[in-house]
């Protein structure tokens, strides 16, 4: 070997050597549910600091994004706010020979949100339905017996999720009977905080979101399924014991066996350390017999 060869042999082990020095993993690419966006990064954030050689990127989208970007390979892990439908674990099943596995990480309860200036201090189940309903007559706030400051005319204002929304899916399915559809007209936002700022700027809107994403601009209605039951105030405690009906669970799903560090990821967030940033961000976390140990 030449000199000049053996430097480049010599150039190249030592290039080598540091690289794997300072090796990181590959990066866990995490989408879907603008529901758990937040959530999903202060989790990211703070396992970062617990392993940090293991980077985290998370992005929104929606459920049924994250749901597809899992099946055709481009994430590790989708978020959902709701669960799979059985097409879609079919074609996970058909497009890549493995099973969707749904992992849940978490409860989250859907507040109906008003603005703070606005009379109303409960709603019922069917009057939601009256509201957001193709077949509802409810137009008006006076239709619900309250007349709200500042809203001209009293006509009710829709805020709505895309269609593309776990949260979406979720609330027609629990306010609608099977087979109904939404009025066409409402306002359909992409994010979960973008319901709320509507809401909080619109004196005549109402609006469905997280309840982690209340501000001191808006105020939730406290809520009851049926018509002959009392209402109940969306909180932590109301969520976990089933007294709060407008409530989920909400997941990150893999497909097959996920790689060792997307396992020990998803083992933290299951854990006491992971479930302390699920509650710390409005999310109620998983009672103690269902974490990781």
């Amino acid at each position: 070997m030449t000199r000049a060869a053996l430097g480049i042999a010599i150039l190249a082990l030592a290039t080598g050597a540091i690289a794997g020095c300072g090796k990181r993993s590959k990066m866990i690419q995490n989408k879907g549910s603008d529901t758990m966006i937040n959530l999903a990064q202060a989790l990211a954030e703070e396992y970062e600091k617990v392993q940090p050689g293991v980077p985290i990127a998370v992005s929104g989208g929606g459920s049924g994004v994250g749901i597809a970007s899992m099946q055709n390979g481009t994430v590790d892990i989708a978020n959902a706010s709701r669960e799979m439908k059985q097409r879609e674990k079919d074609s996970t099943r058909k497009r890549t020979g493995k099973e969707a596995i749904e992992h849940v990480v978490g409860y989250d309860a859907l507040a109906i949100y008003v603005h703070e200036n606005n009379p109303l201090t409960s709603i019922k189940r069917s009057q939601l339905a009256c509201i957001y309903g193709k077949a509802g007559a409810c137009t008006r706030w006076s239709d619900l017996g309250v007349e709200v400051p500042g809203c001209s005319g009293q006509e009710i204002v829709r805020v709505s999720r895309q269609n593309n929304s776990g949260t979406y899916a979720y609330f027609r399915e629990w306010t609608l009977e099977k087979g109904q559809e939404f009025k066409l007209g409402s306002r359909d936002l992409s994010g979960s905080k973008d319901v709320v700022d509507l809401v909080a700027h619109t004196p005549c809107a109402i609006g469905y979101s997280g309840m982690g994403y209340k501000t001191d601009d808006v105020k939730w209605l406290c809520l009851s399924k049926k018509d002959d039951e009392p209402c109940t105030e969306p909180s932590l405690a109301a969520t976990l014991d089933g007294s709060y009906k407008l409530s989920r669970p909400l997941y990150m799903i893999t497909r097959g066996d996920p790689s060792p560090d997307v396992v020990a990821y998803l083992e933290w967030v299951r854990s006491d350390a992971g479930q302390v940033i699920v509650e710390r961000t409005g999310y109620a976390p998983l009672p103690p017999d269902q974490r990781s140990k």
